[in-house]
């Protein structure tokens, strides 16, 4: 069913005016001469975004080795995906860096917190029944002291932190293998297991597919969420490609190993 144009209105720009509100706010604990002090709050971005990307696979004990028989497609896809990176995606994102750190960081957990029906039913699928308890709290929490996600209260003062769990990933609970690997077109690596659960997840839980009807529009917001994203990264995947030998090998062997940690927690 059709959400009405004027809910999707106030879907979009609802955010949007909350980050109108804080700016100001920003701007008042800055530097009274109007520089901005941006390297603490950096700093600060990465190590948060650090918690989302630990090293799961640091024990080769349990290294996990995946199927590639698409290896020529899948490397003609990361060609175009660098290619898309470099010339496009992260321009932009170095040009949005004028936006303020802390207010990229609220746009970040507004987005992360929308998509809590992700995690929670996942957690759900999976009988990690306080996985589930605990994304719940912090949405009602963030959701509401946070000012719509905007702040993550949950995490800064009571230390409950963000649960990890997608349907790539209760798959994998129940037994179901990675499959065979690929890289998707604008979303990068992944596998059967995992392009599978995206798809679903995608489907029937994510938010801006549920509650924005126009194809182009849906597209827009996700553009800006990953542009804000790459904003706050601090160019890992340069590192990669300086330090690499291979990079499509490394970076393959990364996710799996990191999907396969995941799945054991």
């Amino acid at each position: 069913m059709r959400q009405p144009s004027h809910m999707k209105k106030f879907f979009l720009l609802l955010p949007l005016f909350f980050l109108g509100m804080i700016l100001p706010v920003y701007g008042a604990a800055g530097d009274p001469s109007g520089t901005v002090q941006s390297s603490p709050p950096v700093d600060e971005a990465v190590d948060e975004l650090d918690d989302d990307f630990e090293d799961d696979y640091a024990d080769e004990s349990n290294a996990v080795i995946i199927a590639d028989p698409l290896e020529p497609v899948n490397r003609a896809i990361f060609w175009f995906n660098d290619k898309l990176y470099f010339y496009l995606l992260k321009p932009v994102a170095r040009g949005y860096r004028v936006v303020p750190v802390p207010v990229r960081r609220s746009v970040s957990k507004f987005f992360a917190n929308i998509y809590t029906p992700v995690r929670f039913v996942n957690s759900t699928l999976q009988l990690k029944f306080r996985d589930a308890g605990t994304e719940l709290l912090r949405f009602g929490i963030n959701t509401t002291v946070g000012i719509l996600g905007l702040f993550d209260p949950a995490r800064s003062y009571w230390h409950i932190q963000r649960k990890q769990e997608d349907f790539g990933q209760t798959l994998g609970h129940y037994g179901v293998g990675q499959g065979l690997y690929l890289v998707l077109p604008f979303l990068g690596p992944s596998s059967l297991r995992d392009g599978i659960g995206l798809f679903l997840d995608g489907r029937y839980l994510d938010p801006v597919f549920l509650y924005i009807g126009d194809f182009w529009l849906r597209t827009e917001v996700r553009g800006f969420k990953l542009v804000n994203g790459l904003s706050l990264d601090k160019d890992t995947y340069e590192s990669i490609k300086r330090d690499a030998l291979d990079p499509y090998a490394f970076i393959k062997n990364a996710y799996v190993q990191k999907r396969a940690g995941l799945v054991r927690k």
